[in-house]
């Protein structure tokens, strides 16, 4: 998926998610893909399984694993819960409903997000336990945890609804921007006490998870430019929490690290990415607009390394993964880089469909999900 299919918008040029050179009839030829060059693995990665759960349709859906089991939806009403080690399934179900985002769990309840902004949560044998609504479309899967099920709706507004029986507790509000990004922009619970959550306009937000109350917000970086699309500024992906760091990033802002408990920055770098970032207490790593990986140091943000050998390949979420860090692209390759210089140590295929979310580990097993709705389990070694 090209990264500039991802943004809404204006109504001058379109009234859906295009590509926003569609208002032009040049193409850019920087975007054209790097193709792959041949290199020799260090890492053995083994395929262990192959499953589908059904396409995304225009959506972008992403597992979650739990222990040793994965949660995957799809859009037409599939919600699995499968054997991360054998890929077997556990048990399905299917809603009456198209989805739009999938899926939270935490293994007793697990989460979607439907058309007209439903919401559906299971319980831990997939049978349906309750349905709401949020006043919005949902495309960013819900947070499960601590007894809640929290939703966020594509402009940035987050509801807290009571795990076991749908009752709403709180609904935080963030302040409206003019024209954001059509991204997954995940949460992450901090403890049992906070909900970590960013925003379209660039604010890191803190949000006490009894109450809906804020604790504190800080600015990953501030909108910059003269036209509304030049000052989109979203927090892309999820917070990524280790011990007491936060770090998250921005597309045409900031990569950067935050106190988790006071949201003062630990350190701030202008970079621009609209998928996400991952860390490991002492790595960040993301890609930027134009799949360019770097990583940085996770105390004093030095950048450490860039691979550039997949520059336009519209790189996924990343995960950092022992001594590598791992990426889906656009042709459904997943990408094995080295933490210490960037190098690649191993590539694999998918179906060819693209890898928009964040791998996921079940216990010993890499999960991936395509764009296609089919699951692939490695084992890395």
């Amino acid at each position: 998926m090209n990264l500039l299919k991802r943004f809404a918008v204006p109504a001058a040029c379109a009234m859906t998610v295009l590509v926003m050179t569609a208002c032009s009839s040049t193409k850019d030829e920087r975007r054209i893909p790097t193709p792959l060059a041949n290199f020799k693995p260090a890492l053995n990665v083994e395929r262990a399984w192959k499953t589908s759960v059904g396409s995304g349709g225009r959506y972008l859906f992403a597992p979650v694993a739990v222990g040793d089991a994965i949660y995957a939806a799809g859009k037409s009403g599939s919600v699995e819960k499968i054997d991360g080690k054998s890929g077997q399934q556990i048990w399905r179900a299917k809603l009456d409903t198209d989805l739009t985002a999938g899926v939270g769990s935490d293994g007793k309840f697990t989460a979607v997000g439907g058309t007209r902004g439903g919401v559906y949560a299971l319980d831990a044998d997939g049978k349906l336990l309750w349905k709401s609504n949020v006043p919005g479309e949902i495309i960013t899967p819900p947070l499960v945890g601590n007894g809640y099920v929290v939703v966020r709706t594509i402009d940035g507004q987050i509801s807290a609804f009571n795990a076991e029986t749908g009752e709403l507790k709180w609904v935080y509000r963030n302040r409206a921007v003019p024209l954001n990004l059509r991204v997954t922009a995940g949460m992450t619970f901090a403890g049992d006490a906070a909900v970590l959550a960013g925003f379209p306009g660039g604010g890191l937000a803190a949000i006490n998870l009894k109450t809906g109350d804020e604790y504190w917000q800080a600015p990953v970086s501030y909108p910059k430019g003269v036209t509304e699309v030049e000052r989109i500024n979203d927090v892309t992906g999820a917070p990524i929490l280790v011990g007491a760091q936060a770090c998250a990033v921005t597309f045409q802002g900031q990569i950067g690290c935050f106190d988790a408990n006071s949201g003062r920055p630990v350190w701030e770098k202008p970079f621009s990415s609209a998928s996400g970032v991952t860390q490991d207490g002492t790595l960040v790593a993301a890609s930027d607009d134009w799949s360019v990986v770097s990583a940085f140091n996770a105390t004093d943000g030095k950048q450490l390394w860039r691979n550039e050998k997949l520059k336009s390949r519209d790189l996924g979420v990343p995960l950092l993964l022992g001594p590598s860090i791992v990426v889906g692209d656009f042709e459904g390759y997943v990408h094995f880089l080295s933490r210490d210089d960037g190098t690649f140590v191993a590539r694999v295929k998918t179906d060819g469909s693209p890898i928009t979310a964040a791998p996921v580990m079940a216990g010993d097993t890499l999960v991936v999900q395509t764009h296609d709705g089919e699951l692939y389990g490695f084992r890395p070694h």
